[in-house]
């Protein structure tokens, strides 16, 4: 199998990779922390690139991509812990894309497209852990329209997004629907989440939404895939700054009058964590493959993924921490802040526990061996 890049693809992540080194570092990431962890200004760069538009049709203003490209600049994005949630950008536009009536693409996949819209999924209930087909969110017919009540927990950037992608059921069955933050009934609860970016929690009541499909947990679950594909993506980026950030440490700090990454027993576990870093970015290849595959198989790869860049993840963080001593932990050194990203991207999505739960309930007679 040919694991080389195409032009085009090399082309965007040598794009990508500038602007996070040029126009994303980490004092301007500092200040976007402290202004609350989002910036629009921020968000309109990543758009000028066209990553808003990469998953959408170019017959709707997007770049009409694929899984490989957003993988691609999921990874540097990782490499600078760019705090904007492009990920619900592509979660956004390969919804709507797959699912949304005419009128709703036309509507809203140009803006996405544009960054002029940010919208974003709120489907975590504190009551469905990481369960797909929990959801207590009710929506009722009213007139032409629905009208929505639910509480949505953990939403990316909730209160500064323009609109929400939201499960909820509909005799008892679950559909999605696209929910502007300015509708009649909306409040929103902004908080930082603990890597610096932003979440709230965010509150509809009797709140005029629009349908996107009545087959809504087909395409939830195709949402939360796009975003772990991404995840692991991103976390690889993550992962491939830390180690560099680690190994150049290891190279300038002494002891006993010489450099500690001459003394073998931390030379081995860098090396470990090389091992670790390569088993994640051949996962998230495998995770970005399959997002196209029939829906069965697509879920299966996921879990898989996910559970093996969480576990690369909780290594690969530790290590680094473990290996800059006291410093490694401190807010001014970037390393701890690295370890705060990996740690949160681990939760994203469903955490590492809920992911062997879904590999172990997704095992054929084949115990996933030849599947």
């Amino acid at each position: 199998m040919n694991f080389d890049f195409t032009d085009d693809q090399e082309q965007l992540r040598d794009a990508v990779r500038k602007w996070v080194d040029k126009g994303y570092d980490f004092e301007r990431r500092r200040g976007i922390v402290k202004a609350g962890g989002f910036s629009r200004d921020a968000y309109a760069q990543l758009a000028e690139l066209g990553l808003t538009g990469l998953y959408i049709p170019d017959t709707h203003d997007g770049l009409g991509m694929g899984p490989i490209e957003g993988m691609v600049a999921m990874e540097e994005l990782g490499r600078g812990m760019v705090l904007e949630p492009l990920t619900q950008a592509l979660i956004a536009g390969g919804v709507l894309s797959a699912y949304a009536p005419e009128a709703l693409k036309t509507a809203w996949l140009p803006p996405i497209a544009s960054g002029e819209r940010l919208v974003v999924l709120a489907c975590q209930e504190r009551a469905a852990r990481y369960k797909l087909d929990v959801c207590e969110a009710k929506a009722a017919s009213a007139g032409t329209g629905w009208a929505l009540t639910a509480t949505k927990s953990i939403v990316p950037a909730g209160d500064q997004a323009d609109a929400f992608i939201v499960p909820a059921t509909v005799k008892g069955q679950i559909a999605l629907f696209l929910v502007e933050r300015s509708a009649t009934g909306v409040t929103t609860r902004g908080y930082s989440t603990q890597d610096g970016g932003r979440a709230a929690e965010v509150s509809l009541k009797d709140t005029p939404a629009s349908l996107i499909t009545q087959g809504g947990l087909t395409a939830l679950e195709h949402a939360v895939d796009i975003g772990i594909a991404a995840a692991c993506a991103e976390a690889v980026g993550v992962m491939d700054k830390t180690l560099a950030i680690t190994t150049e440490y290891m190279n300038t700090r002494k002891q006993f009058g010489v450099a500690i990454s001459s003394f073998q027993a931390l030379r081995h576990r860098v090396a470990d964590m090389k091992m670790q870093l390569e088993l994640a970015r051949s996962m998230s290849y495998y995770a970005s493959l399959k997002l196209n595959s029939p829906t069965e198989e697509r879920r299966r790869a996921m879990a898989r993924a996910k559970y093996q860049l969480g576990q690369s993840m909780r290594f690969v963080g530790q290590q680094a921490v473990q290996l800059h001593g006291g410093i490694g932990v401190t807010d001014e050194y970037i390393v701890s802040h690295y370890f705060k990203r990996l740690t949160q991207l681990e939760m994203t999505f469903g955490d590492s526990l809920h992911h062997l739960g879904e590999v172990s309930q997704r095992m054929q007679d084949t115990a996933g061996v030849f599947a």
